[in-house]
């Protein structure tokens, strides 16, 4: 569980990054997201989960 509670806080610390560093940028990303149909969201989430998985199972397998 602490392994996945350091996972997470990495993700935020990542994100923070981001929309500090570019908020002009991030604000552009968010408008192209809305306007990218649902199907295509749902794959590259689908693929960016499968991506995530088989690292994590790379690395600690």
């Amino acid at each position: 569980m602490s392994d996945f509670l350091v996972a997470l806080g990495l993700v935020f610390a990542i994100e923070g990054l981001v929309f500090a560093a570019f908020p002009a940028t991030v604000k552009r990303a968010m408008t192209h997201v809305k306007e990218t149909p649902d199907g295509a969201l749902r794959i590259v989430g689908i693929l960016s989960a499968v991506a995530g998985i088989a690292l994590i199972w790379l690395l600690r397998g």
